[in-house]
């Protein structure tokens, strides 16, 4: 049984580290597609990798639900650390969650398990923090979408491979829709909701 004083720690330098990370999701959601690197040193959980750490302690707290996958879930320290290092509720509801760890891509649930948000509050959705094998090398993809000019080319080995043929669901619902923010290392693409695949290699 880990105790609080086992587990990893959270941000090694919390304001700056913080600010740096919200400034790559941001980068990154901006120009979808494009890869972003965190730079922030914090520690790893279980099978959390260094860029989904760093992106839970930045955006997560007491009043964002947490719904963890079966590999998230597989050791009891990803929730105690998400709990002790931003009070995030970790809640066994998809539907209800405000984020979603995916530490098993192959394995990801249909969509419609998670939060859609409402035509009045979109923001009220499920975005999904998707760990990938790589986000440089791979398939092709081809994406198009505001903040992209033209298209943008994406090389990565993602699970489930048909990730972005489930996402075209988010035309149909818009301005509902499921974000996604696909981690490798300390590597991110985001993956907004108004981002459509032109085309996979």
């Amino acid at each position: 049984m880990t105790t609080i004083a086992e587990l990893p720690a959270g941000f090694a330098d919390k304001v700056p580290s913080a600010q740096s990370t919200f400034r790559s999701v941001m980068d990154a959601m901006a120009r979808p597609g494009s890869v972003r690197e965190v730079t922030a040193t914090v520690g790893t959980p279980g099978s959390m990798m260094r860029g989904a750490a760093a992106i839970a302690l930045t955006l997560f707290d007491h009043d964002t639900p947490i719904w963890l996958d079966t590999k998230m879930s597989e050791t009891p320290e990803v929730a105690k650390w998400l709990k002790f290092h931003s009070g995030a509720p970790v809640v066994d509801d998809a539907s209800i969650s405000s984020f979603a760890l995916i530490g098993d891509g192959a394995a990801l649930p249909d969509l419609s398990r998670f939060a859609f948000g409402t035509n009045e509050y979109p923001d009220r959705s499920t975005t999904l923090i998707l760990q990938v094998e790589s986000l440089t090398q791979g398939h092709a993809y081809e994406l198009r979408g505001p903040g992209v000019d033209g298209t943008a080319s994406l090389r990565a080995t993602i699970a489930p491979m048909d990730l972005f043929e489930r996402l075209a669901i988010n035309e149909t619902l818009f301005p509902r829709g499921i974000d996604v923010v696909l981690v490798s290392g300390d590597a991110i693409v985001a993956i907004p909701r108004t981002t459509r695949l032109v085309a996979k290699a």
